[in-house]
């Protein structure tokens, strides 16, 4: 039998479990209200974080990933490599690369290099492939460069950069590749560059030295926790590549005596992020490019979103980071923040000349420090340097919508010098919140001609007049009096 009870009825002790029951209903609903708000917070969080990232898909900027995981891995011993320093291990690659290649239906797979030294003569990767290189485990270039093949000179180029006529390949190198990742423990790749740049100095080459690493043609390429060094000619160098992240990479090279050990250059590349290395090297830490002249104009890629951030720079024969000169196909949207230059030449450089073509626009540097360098910030328009007599005179290329916000640092000679001309105007350069100290107390240590743009706020040290000035509201203060001033001085 189911007894029922009216209301009427209960009891003291069911009144007692009814206040009960209410408590915990009302104790119940401040939880759930805790519970949604939370919830609601955080779907708010995650909406404006999705805005962000939705602005950097628009950016085209690639975002963070993390590494694949291979469905197979292998060890280079595994094909017969030896770690000795002296045993030749090019066919060991070889076949660890032909292995991989044949699972690129299966997601790839990881050729892991462990510790110890691994000579070898050029080889190529593959798609879907992971190279991971061990603490202490060092791929070590043959030095005799008749291990090294012969390539056709890149199609922006026209000809070797050095030589008419083809090119030596890269070390490491990869064409037409998708989903490649080079990683590791810190491994090192060093391409034993002394012999290269000694030969170089000597005219004893009959072609253009090869890159350390070289990605053409490729998209979604990790590069990442490793160190590079002693390249024979550019270190890392990815052409017309999209989609490529470079981060926590060491690149080391001597300062003086190892000509054109650029660290990266990026060419005609789009989509692409450099952050979190050291680079200290024999010309530009970082030099962005997109062909060279006639041949750069016809090919027509440009570079194009690339974030540079995060990075530490010395460069005694060149710049910290640099863009051109071979800069024909155009140059565009790059940002480069966090960026420290010491004891360097020159920190940052825009360099390009008649015949280039081409353009430099939508470029921001903000938070640049220099330290200890002879000239922070250069714009050059007369770099001349051409593949040969074949380039038009009369292609002029354009400089504009430049931007410098948060610049600093100590023991700088000359802060600025922009030398526009009367062919190839520097246009829209705004200067904010730089203070520089200067290693020299003379005037027209702000050097500038043919350039227009504004200085915004109070600026150390006092700029050019070609400069109009404006308050930290946006007011105008005072128009320059002419963009065209000459007051360029390189004897100081």
């Amino acid at each position: 039998m189911v007894e029922t009870f009216g209301f009427s009825r209960f009891s003291n002790q069911h009144r007692l479990d009814l206040k009960r029951w209410i408590q915990g209903v009302v104790s119940s609903h401040k939880t759930l209200f805790t519970v949604l708000w939370i919830v609601t917070f955080a779907s708010v969080f995650l909406w404006q974080r999705n805005i962000v990232d939705g602005l950097n898909i628009f950016r085209r900027i690639p975002q963070r990933t993390i590494p694949k995981l291979r469905p197979l891995a292998f060890n280079l011993t595994d094909f017969g490599g030896v770690g000795d320093g002296v045993t030749t291990n090019t066919e060991a690659f070889e076949k660890a690369v032909a292995a991989i290649a044949r699972l690129r239906k299966k997601g790839g797979g990881q050729l892991n290099v462990q510790a110890g030294v691994w000579l070898t003569a050029p080889f190529n990767l593959t798609s879907h492939m992971t190279l991971f290189l061990a603490e202490d485990a060092v791929i070590l270039g043959i030095e005799d460069e008749k291990y090294w093949p012969l390539m056709p000179p890149l199609p922006s180029y026209g000809l070797g950069r050095e030589h008419p006529g083809p090119r030596y390949g890269s070390l490491i190198h990869g064409q037409n590749l998708k989903d490649v990742v080079i990683t590791g423990h810190n491994g090192t790749i060093d391409g034993q560059g002394q012999s290269w740049w000694t030969k170089y100095r000597q005219k004893c080459l009959n072609h253009t030295r090869g890159p350390l690493v070289q990605i053409m043609w490729s998209s979604d390429i990790e590069i990442s926790n490793i160190t590079l060094r002693n390249s024979p000619f550019w270190t890392l160098h990815p052409y017309d590549c999209k989609n490529v992240r470079i981060s926590n990479v060491t690149i080391l090279a001597p300062i003086y005596g190892a000509p054109n050990t650029d660290g990266i250059d990026p060419d005609s590349c789009e989509n692409m992020v450099i952050e979190d290395c050291y680079i200290s090297v024999g010309d530009d830490g970082i030099a962005i490019k997109s062909g060279w002249d006639q041949y750069g104009i016809a090919y027509g890629r440009p570079s194009s979103n690339i974030l540079i951030k995060n990075l530490v720079v010395q460069s005694m024969v060149s710049a910290g980071v640099s863009i051109g000169s071979e800069m024909s196909g155009g140059v565009s949207n790059v940002t480069v923040e966090n960026l420290y230059v010491w004891n360097s030449r020159r920190a940052v450089r825009i360099k390009t000349a008649a015949g280039r073509g081409g353009y430099v626009r939508q470029i921001s540097y903000r938070n640049v420090t220099f330290d200890n360098v002879r000239v922070g910030i250069v714009i050059m328009t007369n770099y001349n340097e051409h593949p040969d007599e074949g380039f038009d005179p009369k292609a002029l290329p354009v400089l504009e919508d430049l931007n410098f916000e948060g610049i600093h640092g100590q023991g700088v000679r000359v802060p600025v010098r922009i030398h526009g001309n009367e062919e190839i105007f520097v246009k829209n350069v705004t200067f904010r919140d730089m203070s520089v100290g200067i290693t020299y107390k003379k005037k027209h240590i702000f050097q500038c001609s043919y350039v227009q743009g504004r200085v915004i706020g109070t600026i150390f040290p006092a700029p050019c007049e070609n400069l109009d000035r404006y308050d930290e509201q946006g007011r105008l203060i005072k128009r320059a009096p002419s963009p065209n001033i000459t007051d360029i001085d390189y004897d100081l």
